[in-house]
């Protein structure tokens, strides 16, 4: 299927303050956004996505003469595709925070002069909601046709519903939860002190020392890296398969084909990402929990979403945000007799089946749009 081809991103710029759930204010701000397709007369075709820890605004198509440069739904978003481009004007909004354009730790404190690093503010999904909603306003669209995430994503996704829940047609949320269980903030702490404690870090203003904690930022990759993958898609691709034909006898050096992809990963990893985002935005995945403001009952949550329609999407081998978590979203919308429809998907893939071309799960996400592109049309 064709690609929206190559795309352009633009900065938006922000002068009024964006008050924080912290109490604290991020100061005038940049935001990088995408778009993709054409908004409609009446601005009703509009679909924004929101994107996961380590994405960016760059949903889909690619940048002019850069030949690895193809955005990370590409296999998604696109004329023809499921959420097809030549029906809905899709939206791809880097957060705030982040490192790939828009104003994060590594930008200018207006304050000081210098780098942010650890004194940029602490963001929660909220706000990184609300900042979006400014983005809409921007566009002059009043009301999404759908808002779509997966993982943390999907999280914002069901934000949405929450905070601004006249502005929402559909929510299509994947592989995601209501809030993070023990076990992913254990394993969110585990990557955050790997990057706290490496030398390099010098306490978030490492920018000033001219260094980067790199060796915090593989380790801390690696392990969520693991938690992406099932153990079926692990086993499957590289088994106990060694690196070379005799054993070194090495506690240090490589010795199996997953170390050295680990490794691999780790080491991408932390030439493009900024060590102060991967704290950011892992302990807002961490905050997310809007069944606490009602005592524990996620129902409560969703009592202002009773207008809107959900869609679910869970994969059977995810266990980073497992079905049983997805069932959770579906019961307290039941509960509110809210519009849902949901899907869990036998895949091998884990986690990272929310970004692969799964048959299955393509269809659904198709059979999603046709029907909210057919609504739009009458």
């Amino acid at each position: 299927m064709a690609s929206v081809g190559h795309v352009t991103p633009q900065t938006l710029r922000f002068d009024a303050p964006l008050p924080l759930r912290s109490g604290a204010t991020l100061p005038a701000y940049d935001l990088m956004v995408e778009t993709y397709g054409t908004l409609n007369a009446d601005k009703s075709n509009a679909v924004l996505v929101c994107h996961a820890l380590n994405a960016s605004h760059h949903v889909a198509g690619t940048y002019e003469g850069q030949d690895k440069s193809e955005g990370w739904w590409d296999n998604l978003v696109g004329p023809g595709k499921p959420l097809d481009t030549n029906r809905f004007f899709v939206i791809g909004v880097n957060n705030p925070g982040s490192c790939f354009g828009s104003t994060g730790p590594m930008h200018t404190n207006p304050a000081t002069g210098t780098p942010w690093g650890a004194d940029f503010p602490v963001m929660t999904v909220e706000d990184w909601v609300d900042a979006q909603a400014r983005v809409l306003d921007r566009l002059g669209i009043q009301r999404l046709a759908a808002v779509l995430g997966g993982s943390l994503g999907g999280m914002q996704a069901l934000s949405w519903t929450l905070r601004h829940p006249q502005r929402v047609g559909e929510c299509v949320a994947v592989a995601t939860a209501p809030n993070l269980s023990a076990q992913n903030i254990a394993f969110n702490e585990v990557a955050r002190r790997a990057i706290i404690t490496d030398p390099d870090f010098h306490g978030g203003h490492f920018y000033a020392h001219g260094v980067v904690p790199k060796r915090g930022l593989r380790v801390a990759r690696m392990i969520g890296h693991i938690t992406y993958l099932s153990d079926d898609s692990m086993e499957a691709k590289f088994g106990r398969s060694m690196r070379e034909a005799e054993l070194a006898y090495s506690t240090q050096d490589i010795e199996f084909q997953i170390e050295s992809y680990l490794r691999y990963q780790g080491d991408k990893f932390s030439e493009y990402f900024d060590a102060n985002t991967y704290l950011l935005i892992t302990r807002a995945l961490d905050y997310f929990d809007p069944a606490r403001e009602h005592g524990g009952d996620l129902a409560a949550a969703f009592v202002p979403a009773s207008d809107i329609r959900f869609t679910v999407v869970s994969f059977t081998t995810d266990w980073r945000f497992s079905p049983a978590r997805s069932r959770e979203i579906v019961k307290a919308l039941v509960d509110n007799r809210i519009a849902v429809s949901y899907a869990e998907i036998d895949a091998p893939h884990g986690h990272d089946a929310f970004l692969l071309e799964d048959p299955r799960y393509h269809g659904v996400l198709r059979a999603t749009f046709e029907r909210i592109a057919r609504g739009i049309a009458k």
